[in-house]
């Protein structure tokens, strides 16, 4: 097989990936690797689909030697960063998201799920920053939207929370996850109000 070949299969395990077919993707891309153990862009597949299917371990693991096969790769450094986001280890997340910040700079989800982590890891202005900055990049991304409209409701920052929750269904209004947090901010937000004016 040559790097052809590999294109072509890793583009039929992105096909599987989006149908939902995880495994099937996994199975496409080790059988890449059994012919060449150091093509990256296999590993980083592999990774993606693990932590889609939330095994987190395995894919730190793929993602991990997708690093140290290619310690520039944005896109590892970011999955590796999301995989431990994912599991709550802030500070590794924090470290892979600006390495892939710094390798692809301004990318909008590199900057939503940085933002997040350090918003989580205790540095909430500085994570709200951050997420600002993502969603002038992007402002009409929905996970944006609600990540940072949940960053502003755990900050008591009801009114910027609404709003962020009210665009997001602006944008899509089938968006089950939106509608509930705006319903919570709303709550909390006329709750609050009450506890004040005791």
């Amino acid at each position: 097989m040559d790097e052809n070949q590999y294109h072509h299969i890793l583009e039929k395990a992105e096909e599987f990936k989006v149908k939902g077919k995880h495994r099937d993707a996994i199975n496409l891309c080790e059988k890449i690797l059994l012919n060449d153990l150091n093509f990256t862009d296999a590993f980083e597949e592999i990774g993606d689909n693990y932590l889609s299917l939330r095994e987190y371990e395995k894919a730190k693991i793929a993602l991990q030697r997708a690093i140290l096969l290619n310690p520039y790769s944005a896109n590892a450094n970011y999955l590796l960063g999301f995989t431990y986001s994912s599991t709550g280890e802030w500070k590794k997340s924090i470290e892979y998201l600006e390495k892939a910040d710094q390798i692809q700079n301004n990318h909008p989800e590199i900057l939503r799920c940085l933002g997040w982590s350090i918003f989580h890891f205790g540095q909430r202005k500085r994570g709200i920053i951050i997420l600002e900055r993502s969603l002038n990049l992007a402002p009409r991304d929905i996970l944006i939207l609600c990540d940072l409209g949940v960053c502003y409701l755990n900050d008591r920052n009801f009114d910027r929370a609404i709003n962020l929750f009210e665009k997001a269904l602006d944008i899509e209004p089938d968006n089950q996850k939106a509608r509930e947090c705006l319903e919570t901010a709303k709550f909390f937000s006329k709750e609050y109000r009450k506890l004040n004016r005791k």
